[in-house]
């Protein structure tokens, strides 16, 4: 009954061991400082790690998991984002939740068209100076729909960046990062990045479409198949204030979260 991104999950302790790492401490080699799952905390992030009956030991899945409650007294997660999927240019370090809020926000300017953003995925560009975000799109229109106008495209770049952090709007207003990138990409193209990662020897029923791309193969694959370029217009707004807001509004979340306990 709840949203989405509100829905928390039991683990069951009996599929396999379940260890966590906590998010500060998950860089580098796995061991100390692990909590196991009766341990976990309330309101706090963790990396999770597992041990199979099938063979895997202290496997890093890559998950980054925020604890919500209990549910009698087995402890609820919910999950945050990839770990390693994080865009950073300079000093900004925008993650995949940041990143999938942005592109929710601009699909928003695209909806009276009658179109939808069918996958996305993401990239560091340092080949211009300064380096900027390139967000690939794969579009949908309804029928009845039109594709967006050019001028559309464009704002949704500057509507992308509106929904980052603090620190990226910095960079973007003192010109250490050039505008934020949309590569629309032609219809399919999601369908030939999962058969070119299963290629690759990614498992079939494990797949999922990464937000962050970095291997070459992969980039060449993507840019081949761009139909339309746009770039952010303008610059997002940036001042102490408005850095103050977004951090309080981040703190609140993180408040909310740990709030929530065994309802779900």
């Amino acid at each position: 009954m709840c949203k989405p991104e509100e829905v928390s999950y039991t683990i069951m302790p009996n599929m396999c061991y379940f260890e966590f790492i906590p998010i500060e401490e998950s860089y580098g080699k796995v061991t100390g400082n692990i909590v196991d799952l009766a341990d976990v905390e309330v309101g706090k992030e963790y990396e999770l790690v597992i041990t199979t009956y099938s063979g895997l030991w202290r496997y890093r899945v890559g998950d980054v998991l925020l604890v919500t409650g209990f549910h009698n007294t087995a402890p609820q997660f919910r999950f945050i984002r990839r770990k390693n999927c994080i865009l950073s240019i300079e000093y900004d370090k925008t993650d995949e939740t940041e990143l999938q809020k942005g592109v929710e926000r601009a699909a928003e300017l695209i909806k009276p068209y009658g179109a939808g953003i069918v996958d996305y995925t993401s990239r560091n560009d340092i080949t211009t100076i300064p380096g900027h975000y390139v967000i690939y799109w794969e579009l949908l229109v309804k029928d009845g729909g039109k594709w967006p106008e050019k001028d559309v495209l464009d704002k949704c770049c500057l509507e992308m960046e509106e929904e980052l952090n603090s620190v990226y709007w910095q960079c973007r207003t003192s010109d250490i990062i050039s505008p934020l990138e949309i590569r629309v990409l032609r219809s399919g193209t999601f369908e030939e990045l999962m058969d070119c990662a299963i290629s690759r020897g990614a498992s079939i029923n494990q797949y999922k479409t990464p937000r962050c791309v970095n291997i070459l193969p992969i980039i060449q694959l993507l840019d081949s198949r761009v139909v339309s370029t746009h770039f952010s217009q303008g610059k997002p707004q940036w001042s102490p204030q408005r850095k103050d807001m977004h951090e309080a509004r981040v703190r609140d979340c993180a408040h909310d979260a740990s709030t929530t306990c065994g309802t779900k």
